[in-house]
């Protein structure tokens, strides 16, 4: 399939370029970006700030305006990925599903909708659905949204936990990558010798976007999951992988050997289907006391997996357990979470 992507010279973005690049499904064939980038070379328009080079297939392209008529005039798009900022991408997202090109989307804008699935390929496949509830709008194709980079964390990490054992309440606290808020989001004499213990919006977004992934189908809308989240979350002086600790009541009582099986014997429907951009384990366990770290462990399964330790009993929340996990915030919290649900909605016959 050939796609464009919009807002590709940020740091999200160039996750998806670097993700893209000699992808077996997908062909990268138009980027865009704001008014300031158009018309540049992508070397030129992108301020390459991640491992690595840029693809030599993208380092040459002509950025485009983030335009749904000039980018469908000019080039034949199959697909749309889309890691604008919110308010931008409420009104371009809509074009391109309109005019009917599907929008895998990592903004926020439409992920609380009633008919568009905040979608984790391992997490809530059946979310998938909800694409059909879109026609109503007048739309000829759908938009599929990605959570919030540190939702993606706590809620694979609570899948094989609500499955097995049931859930009652989760209090996570979180210790935020710099690379979550963008190049140019905190300045350097703010984060240096420093934690920021305030992160605008996110500790809504992470109680409500959980809740509706871990919820059910019932009709036209997701029913959210019958638990509260308490979510308190900070930034601090890392550049990439959010490290969260975690802890939850579970409706049955469990010793943290049967918890930790349950995380590692975890699969979803992309590891059923051998997505490309899926990791064997989705949950990796570590038993040492002092991980996981983000610079040992975000890169585990390329970005894709997390990475769970230290679990253990909680001594106040009946039948608690608590313990970190690890994810990669531009991957598998962003870029490659969006990628794999694309593969994933391809497979399944929405594309």
């Amino acid at each position: 399939m050939k796609v464009a992507l919009l807002g590709a010279t940020g740091m999200v973005g160039q996750r998806f370029v670097k993700l893209l690049s000699n992808h077996e499904l997908f062909e990268l064939t138009a980027l865009a970006a704001s008014e300031r980038s158009a018309g540049k070379k992508y070397a030129d328009a992108a301020h390459w700030s991640i491992e690595g080079d840029i693809p030599e297939e993208a380092a040459e392209m002509k950025v485009v305006r983030v335009d749904s008529g000039e980018i469908m005039s000019e080039f034949e798009v199959d697909l749309v990925f889309s890691a604008l900022p919110s308010d931008v991408a409420r009104k371009i997202e809509a074009d391109f599903a309109e005019k009917g090109v599907p929008v895998i989307s990592d903004a926020s804008a439409y992920r609380m909708e009633d008919d568009v699935p905040v979608l984790i390929a391992e997490v809530n496949p059946e979310h998938l659905d909800l694409v059909k509830e879109q026609k109503k709008r007048g739309w000829k194709s759908f938009i599929v949204t990605n959570p919030n980079c540190t939702t993606s964390v706590l809620a694979l990490a609570l899948k094989p936990l609500e499955e097995e054992f049931g859930v009652r309440s989760v209090i996570v606290s979180t210790m935020q990558a710099l690379s979550g808020a963008g190049w140019t989001g905190v300045p350097s004499m703010a984060i240096l010798d420093n934690v920021i213990p305030y992160i605008r919006n996110e500790e809504e977004k992470v109680e409500r976007e959980a809740l509706k992934i871990l919820g059910k189908i019932d009709g036209s809308k997701v029913k959210p999951a019958d638990f509260k989240i308490s979510a308190s979350c900070h930034r601090v002086n890392v550049l990439d992988g959010h490290l969260e600790a975690i802890f939850v009541e579970l409706e049955e009582e469990a010793e943290p050997e049967e918890v930790a099986k349950a995380m590692r014997n975890f699969r979803g429907r992309p590891q059923e289907l051998h997505l490309p951009t899926a990791p064997d384990k989705p949950i990796i366990v570590r038993e040492e006391p002092d991980r996981p770290q983000p610079r040992l462990d975000r890169n585990a399964g390329g970005g894709m997996s997390i990475v769970v330790g230290r679990i253990r009993k909680d001594p106040v929340l009946p039948r608690g357990v608590k313990f970190l996990a690890l994810g990669h915030n531009t991957v598998r919290g962003a870029a490659g979470n969006a990628v794999l649900n694309a593969e994933l909605a391809l497979k399944e016959g929405y594309l």
